[in-house]
């Protein structure tokens, strides 16, 4: 037998990865990481009647403080999740870990719609998040380890805007289910696909390769701080992280940006602002792979970090009243905004070894988001003092300066394209 050749591969005498399983797949990954994104923003749509039915006469402010509390937590889980998703998905296997990611958040998102005390609909928010900052690791993980080379990026990149898809789908879900509770049985579709899952989705032969191979092999989370990984580690953490401050930095603070550009009122202009700032972000997602494919994987993310450091000048700088011109200014930013998000999700895995790689992508994934919220929060506190938004946003955009120079001069020496993923 060719040492290559797995026995699972065998048993199954076709093509593993054969074109219709990887369709499959990919619709599960994509599927998944939607609802993720749409169980993410249900509380926040639908807030104000579980206010109204799990605690009447509340207060605007008591109103705020719950919804900065729920959210806040389930970010949390978030982070908590993708860190420990990752570090499970390489002990135990790409498939197991994904299923049971999926699984874990539709079922807690169900409970979140059977709670009948607010405490219980904290904790069920955490472990909601807890899933899904799993299934957006893991996903793109197993993608990385199953899409034959030639068109990895391409579909790496649409699967990168499964999740701001799936924000947009709970605003549809409101509109249609006006019941909170019916709302968040959502849930049960994450169950239907991670049972559908357990007979359909193959493991990864990369991974299993790996663990053929390397019995005895060192704990993920020691051999990821280790000597030889380090660099990748912190290339990796720097470059998600730099890009992730920036970005939440700007789509939390852009709408109270453009009303403090105008004397009145403007709710058309800033919904205006932030559906222009969707659609860029999308459209980016979508077309990431082809820029990988056109200029390769350094190239493009020095081209991302330097077009949103100069647009953020821009849009933040040169405009002190309030002018159509910002809409196209805030189509160009978060075009390159969703286009980073495409290549870093091709960029990150690739940078480390098989029976780390989830774990690795995890913790970059992951790590700067405990930095956002902080820097988000700074913002705001940071106006007054510097003078209004746009210089206080600007003064965060510059992270992406720092992400591009992490690039230029951290960049892993190898050649870093899609085909090196081993």
């Amino acid at each position: 037998m060719h040492p290559t050749v797995l026995p699972s591969q065998l048993a199954t005498g076709h093509d593993r990865t054969g074109q219709r399983y990887r369709a499959f797949l990919f619709a599960l990954c994509f599927i998944s990481s939607a609802l993720g994104g749409t169980v993410s923003t249900l509380m926040a749509v639908y807030l104000p009647v579980v206010i109204k039915d799990l605690q009447a006469g509340a207060s605007l402010s008591a109103a705020n403080d719950i919804s900065g509390y729920i959210n806040a937590l389930f970010i949390f889980g978030w982070a908590f999740g993708g860190f420990s998703w990752g570090l499970i998905s390489d002990k135990i296997g790409r498939k197991k870990a994904l299923l049971l990611a999926i699984a874990f958040y539709g079922l807690f998102t169900v409970a979140t719609g059977l709670a009948p005390t607010w405490g219980t609909v904290v904790v069920c928010r955490f472990l909601s998040g807890f899933g899904v900052g799993g299934v957006l690791v893991v996903t793109f993980t197993l993608l990385n380890e199953v899409w034959p080379a030639r068109t990895r990026a391409i579909y790496t990149g649409i699967l990168s805007i499964a999740f701001p898809v799936g924000i947009f789908s709970a605003g549809l879900l409101n509109y249609a289910v006006a019941s909170w509770r019916i709302g968040f049985f959502i849930g049960l579709g994450p169950l239907v696909l991670a049972f559908l899952g357990i007979w359909f989705v193959r493991e990864s032969d990369k991974w299993l390769a790996y663990r053929q191979e390397n019995h005895q092999a060192a704990a993920p989370l020691a051999t990821l701080f280790s000597a030889p990984h380090r660099a990748s580690l912190l290339l990796g953490s720097l470059t998600f992280g730099t890009m992730l401050i920036g970005l939440w930095a700007i789509f939390s603070w852009l709408p109270t940006w453009v009303q403090s550009l105008i004397a009145t009122d403007a709710p058309q202009e800033r919904g205006l602002s932030m559906m222009f700032l969707g659609m860029g972000g999308l459209s980016g997602g979508f077309l990431s792979g082809w820029l990988i494919r056109f200029l390769g994987l350094r190239q493009s993310l020095l081209l991302c970090f330097a077009v949103c450091s100069g647009m953020s000048f821009v849009l933040f700088k040169t405009n002190l009243v309030f002018s159509p011109v910002i809409y196209p200014e805030i189509i160009v930013l978060a075009l390159f905004f969703g286009l980073s998000q495409g290549v870093l999700s091709v960029y990150i895995p690739q940078l480390f070894p098989t029976g780390i790689r989830a774990t690795a992508t995890g913790f970059c994934f992951n790590i700067g988001r405990l930095f956002t919220a902080t820097a988000v929060l700074l913002v705001g506190i940071l106006v007054a003092s510097l003078g209004g938004y746009g210089n206080a946003i600007f003064l965060f955009s510059l992270v992406f300066l720092v992400g591009w120079l992490v690039v230029l001069f951290l960049h892993d020496k190898r050649e870093n394209t899609p085909e090196t993923i081993q």
